[in-house]
């Protein structure tokens, strides 16, 4: 749910720079000449010990099952093997701290699976698969819920989030929490993505030393690195996309309302929502349906039930892409020469794959609503995390300033790197009958969908609209802050619409990925048109956890 950068004009601004201004491959994408000179000078500098042969590597959802089913797995065999890996990848070796909290009743859940299988049959496909989910996720069970946060160490929630709900109603084994930029990344305008004050950093599994994006850092390092099956991460901004890119796996933003909300620390209303994490289309989608669905305590969903597909894989077809007309959105290049280069020759392959391309088909309002993007953000920051932490009675923090006084008391562990200025800014608002904030609020939707999406869409008669997710991953400078550029996420995430982010491809030695979004309650549309780019270039490769990523001249 949670914004990360806000991005424009072609460059993925940072907080820093949006307050100061307005506006990241895989081997088998086909490269221009410029790209292949790019990946021709990354070498991976100094070796690492090796890693441990891990049986279930890139292993699908499906292949689990089959294995499952026959006997030859059990959901408790699985889960041992996943919390080995955790072990030995996450806590030591290349130490990647993706994951904040282990769930100590994780064995004794997937064993209580097992009894069900046998006894009654499978529930559905994630039916005693491991699964990791975003530490500001709720879980009334015997791990702690903190954003990351110290403030809210201690504190527990008196119920299940309508995310874990879903999980534990299809089966899943909940392995534990992911690490994330602190406060999903709206503490401050010179935060470092991946680093909280309870979890610490987490590191880009392709290079050690490189940022993993956020604010869902660590669903995205974790997926990528094989420690679960699939994660759950959430959004406001960029926080599926922009680490779903960095991480080179697919993540999948979805129609605001489509997947319920309650009990998951909050910045916008207008903007929050939760959503799947994987390494395939394939598997994203399974986990979209298992989430999707209406929950009373979440208004927003009132029409999930009628919206929402009861099987979102009868949409995935290998040719997906033949006559699907696509319009790049091409104001949201120029960030990087070589992502252009990349993203030009997959625009040149979905063309022979019989995609009908429109370039460009820029929305007639990009750049124009970062300025009241935040301003909401800001808005709805206050009055939803007041009233989430009155669900938490047991807590020590009870509203944002108290949270602010919190950090201001610790600050030694709270802000040893950067402050809370957003957060500061945040208390400075008045209510959401605020005039200002009303006025903003109409601009947004305004701008990003009759003005922005959906103008577009109308005028070319498009199916979905395309753009590169980001720049390679960024060194990771917690002195300095992020200092990432590129995105495309803006549009979408302010008009509550759905975004697919798809591997594309190495850049220097790191994942980049590309987006597909449009319409609301798209999905369909968009899995078919992802899926088919997926199975056309196949690009994910697993990361090798390099110490780092030289770039020579």
């Amino acid at each position: 749910m949670k914004t990360e950068q806000l991005p424009t004009a072609g460059r993925r601004v940072s907080r820093r720079s949006l307050l100061q201004a307005t506006a990241f491959g895989t081997a088998g994408v086909a490269l221009t000449p410029a790209l292949s000179a790019g990946r021709a000078f990354a070498d991976s500098g100094p070796e690492v010990p090796p890693i441990k042969f891990f049986e279930f590597e890139e292993a699908t959802i499906s292949d689990l099952q089959a294995r499952l089913k026959s006997g030859e797995l059990t959901a408790h065999s699985l889960t041992e093997a996943y919390l080995r890996r955790i072990q030995e990848i996450d806590k030591t070796g290349p130490t990647l701290n993706s994951v904040i909290e282990l769930n100590p009743d994780a064995l004794s859940i997937a064993e209580s699976l097992d009894r069900e299988r046998k006894q009654k049959g499978a529930r559905g496909p994630l039916h005693g698969i491991p699964a990791l989910i975003k530490d500001n996720i709720d879980t009334a069970d015997g791990m702690q819920t903190t954003a990351g946060s110290l403030a809210l160490v201690g504190s527990k929630p008196a119920q299940d989030s309508g995310v874990a709900r879903k999980l534990r109603e299809a089966g899943a084994v909940i392995l534990g929490k992911t690490n994330l930029s602190e406060w999903a990344n709206i503490r401050s305008n010179h935060s470092t993505s991946g680093w909280s004050g309870r979890g610490g950093l987490t590191k880009n599994p392709y290079a050690l030393d490189r940022n993993p994006c956020g604010s869902s850092s660590g669903s995205g390092a974790a997926t990528a690195a094989n420690l679960c099956a699939v994660a759950v991460g959430t959004e406001t901004d960029g926080s599926i996309v922009c680490p779903s890119s960095a991480n080179g796996i697919v993540g999948i933003k979805p129609t605001l309302g489509l997947i319920s909300r309650a009990g998951i620390i909050p910045i916008a209303h207008n903007q929050d929502t939760a959503g799947p994490m994987a390494r395939t289309v394939r598997e994203a989608a399974i986990l979209l349906r298992a989430l999707a669905g209406s929950d009373q305590r979440d208004d927003a969903t009132a029409d999930a039930d009628s919206k929402m597909q009861k099987d979102y894989t009868q949409f995935l077809d290998p040719n997906g892409l033949r006559d699907a007309r696509i319009g790049v959105a091409r104001k949201y290049f120029g960030f990087n020469d070589a992502v252009d280069a990349l993203m030009n020759s997959l625009i040149d392959q979905m063309k022979s794959a019989g995609a009908v391309i429109t370039d460009p088909a820029d929305l007639e309002s990009h750049g124009k609503f970062d300025d009241t993007e935040l301003l909401v953000l800001l808005y709805e920051l206050k009055a939803d995390l007041n009233s989430y932490l009155a669900t938490r009675p047991d807590a020590q923090v009870h509203s944002l300033a108290d949270v602010i006084a919190f950090n201001e008391k610790n600050k030694d562990k709270e802000m040893p790197y950067f402050g809370q200025d957003l957060f500061l800014k945040s208390q400075e608002k008045g209510t959401l009958a605020e005039k200002e904030y009303v006025a903003a609020l109409a601009s947004n939707h305004a701008l990003s969908r009759d003005q922005g999406i959906d103008g577009v869409m109308n005028k070319f008669h498009l199916d979905a609209l395309v753009a590169p997710s980001g720049a390679p991953a960024w060194l990771t400078d917690l002195a300095n802050g992020d200092h990432a550029v590129g995105g495309s996420s803006n549009a979408a995430a302010v008009a509550g619409y759905p975004n697919i982010n798809v591997p594309a491809g190495f850049v220097f030695g790191m994942p980049v990925g590309i987006s597909f979004f449009g319409r609301p309650w798209s999905e369909p549309t968009l899995l078919k048109i992802a899926y088919g780019f997926e199975q056309l270039t196949k690009a994910r490769k697993p990361p090798q956890f390099m110490p780092t990523v030289k770039i020579s001249s």
